[in-house]
């Protein structure tokens, strides 16, 4: 168990974890075809997180020509190159699923909007 212990910590990426579930974000994932190799951006908004230590993944949810699309990433994937919270979101929910149903401006979550100490 130590040996899988230790290459496990090898590839944990630090501070790859910077954002909740709720947050609109944007995940830079490199894709390979063939011999070239490029970075497509994926944006929408994170539903779920999975897991924990190097298995940990997180479900990314966006609406592309009026159909919902889910992505499922890996958060210590080599593949991904940065993640960009692009809004942070308001939810008491730790899972997003019932989103999935939901249609239009029902299917927005409310801003997460910092009160600053007067």
């Amino acid at each position: 168990m130590d040996v899988i212990k230790a290459i496990e910590s090898e590839q944990i990426k630090e501070n790859a974890e910077n954002f909740c579930i709720g947050d609109t974000v944007k995940v830079f994932f490199k894709i390979i075809e063939g011999a070239n190799e490029r970075v497509q951006v994926f944006e929408g908004l994170v539903i779920a997180k999975n897991n924990g230590g190097i298995r940990r993944s997180f479900v990314v949810r966006k609406i592309s020509y009026g159909v919902g699309v889910e992505r499922i990433f890996p958060l210590h994937s080599p593949r991904i190159e940065k993640i960009e919270v692009v809004r942070k979101g308001r939810v008491r929910r730790a899972k997003l699923y019932y989103l999935r149903d939901k249609i239009g401006k029902k299917a927005k979550v409310k801003e997460l909007i910092k009160k600053k100490n007067a």
